[in-house]
């Protein structure tokens, strides 16, 4: 298949004088539409609703989000992602996100499925500058139900008031490698919640990891989404409390 060109999803918050929360951007793209959601008193509240059924070969899903200084953005997704059999292409995710300073996002992803077949390039770029932050919820699903999953290469580049925060390069393209014990092994769901410019406190945790800067990072591996979920979805509550300005 032809690579198909595919206008962003943007969405750009900001702060009026009298500290309303303002959207000067709702630009739905070509597979997901930023809704709004009942407001809430200290942040702007948005849904991302998928405006088709998955991601095919070529296909580039790209979202811009940007958060202006003192800014407040709360992302969820009512449904998740499911990239189908690509036959042999590849398809994109590329999200850019861009906060000033003492802005703060809480974007509650719902899992990415990489159907058998699927071949998905995935990148998420993360600009911070001072007193900013970011909580990220994300959960990447290794094939449907009976199946050993698609290939998948997910990177994350964040920085913080100038300086790399977090660089990663999740590489799970050879299903012969990633399934090696020390990697994935037998597990096909990797979660997550990041938390990115702040210290999320909150209590111990054995998959707990520091980041180069403020912020921590807790993964989880499991075999089945529905288990992995309620424990991140525990993590999330608390970091949300604890991260919220």
């Amino acid at each position: 298949m032809t690579e198909q060109a595919a206008e962003p999803t943007a969405v750009a918050v900001e702060r009026d004088g009298a500290g309303r929360h303002i959207a000067r951007e709702l630009r739905p793209g070509a597979f997901l539409a930023p809704r709004p959601l009942r407001p809430a008193p200290d942040r702007l509240r948005l849904a991302l609703v998928g405006t088709r059924a998955g991601l095919l070969a070529g296909d580039d899903l790209r979202l811009d989000i940007r958060v202006g200084p003192g800014a407040r953005l709360e992302l969820t997704e009512p449904a998740g992602l499911v990239a189908y059999d690509h036959r042999g292409g590849t398809s994109h995710w590329r999200a850019r996100v861009e906060i000033e300073e003492d802005g703060e996002l809480h974007w509650d992803a719902r899992p990415f499925v990489i159907s058998q077949g699927a071949r998905v390039e995935r990148s998420m770029t993360v600009v911070l500058a001072a007193g900013a932050r970011m909580l990220w919820r994300d959960t990447l699903v290794l094939g449907r139900s009976g199946e050993r999953g698609g290939a998948v290469r997910a990177t994350t580049h964040a920085t913080y008031d100038g300086r790399e925060l977090l660089v990663e390069d999740l590489d799970l393209r050879d299903a012969d490698l990633r399934e090696l014990p020390g990697v994935l092994g037998r597990h096909r769901v990797v979660g997550s919640v990041t938390a990115l410019g702040a210290e999320p406190g909150g209590r111990p945790h054995p998959y707990r990891t520091a980041l180069a800067g403020p912020g921590a990072q807790i993964r989880l591996l499991d075999t089945v989404a529905p288990a992995i979920e309620a424990e991140l979805a525990a993590v999330w509550e608390e970091w949300r409390a604890v991260t919220a300005g």
